[in-house]
């Protein structure tokens, strides 16, 4: 595709490291071109969009707390100025919070996960879709915690993305008819630095022996199955929660 008004475009939240770093590489490197929300790291954000620019397409990188709803607002009217329509979006902005047990997490903590992973996610998801039409697509970044737990790490966290897959399936359905799909992506032990964000860098090769397959899984290999469901490959899939979590 040589004319960029005819690339599909995708935002990612969340998209200056890890799996949202990943899904934006992939998504230029597959023909798309890219909008990186970030909250604070302007300069990932930038490398990122340099990668994305050298396989051909447009990128730009835009600053936004998706925890706020007038920045999702202002996101959005920016990303449309600079590069056109919205028409696919990855839901990946997330944290979660400071490892510890839950009865001495603090509130103020928990409700700044919630406020992100769920309300922020929710209404970024929302403002997409007021102006998604046929074929176009929404991810959402879950968790593999949903159904393990996280007990004595992140319950909290792992509350939110059960939301996320609640909400996952409930929109797919309501936009179902416009040919609009959604769907979600369950990573399990993921090697990013989300681990040393929340107070245990070491987390990954901790776990690691307890995964099936011994081993962590990559933010390439998330990638690869969110730009799977973007895609028109996956035309007749919607409301479906993908997990990739090496067995466990």
């Amino acid at each position: 595709m040589s004319a960029g008004l005819s690339r599909p475009l995708v935002l990612i939240t969340g998209g200056s490291r890890g799996i949202g770093a990943a899904c934006a590489i992939l998504a230029a490197q597959s023909g798309y071109d890219v909008a990186v929300d970030f909250k604070s790291d302007a300069s990932a954000a930038r490398s990122v969009v340099d990668s994305c620019r050298s396989h051909g397409v447009r990128a730009e990188c835009f600053q936004a707390d998706v925890a706020d709803h007038q920045a999702i607002l202002r996101l959005f009217d920016a990303v449309t100025a600079s590069l056109g329509r919205v028409t696919h979006l990855v839901n990946n902005a997330g944290i979660t919070g400071k490892i510890g047990a839950f009865d001495s997490a603090e509130p103020d903590m928990i409700r700044r996960v919630i406020d992100l992973n769920v309300t922020g996610a929710i209404l970024v998801a929302q403002r997409a879709a007021r102006e998604m039409r046929s074929g176009d697509a929404i991810v959402n970044i879950s968790s593999a915690a949903t159904t393990l737990g996280s007990a004595g790490e992140y319950v909290w966290y792992a509350a939110s993305k059960g939301a996320i897959n609640a909400f996952t399936i409930g929109l797919a359905r309501e936009l179902a008819a416009q040919n609009i799909r959604v769907n979600a992506v369950e990573p399990g032990l993921i090697d990013t630095d989300i681990h040393a964000a929340g107070g245990s860098p070491g987390r990954a090769s901790r776990l690691a022996p307890h995964i099936p397959m011994q081993r962590a899984g990559s933010a390439d290999e998330i990638a690869r199955s969110v730009l799977y469901l973007l895609s028109s490959a996956a035309s007749y899939v919607t409301g479906s929660i993908l997990r990739v979590s090496g067995g466990r």
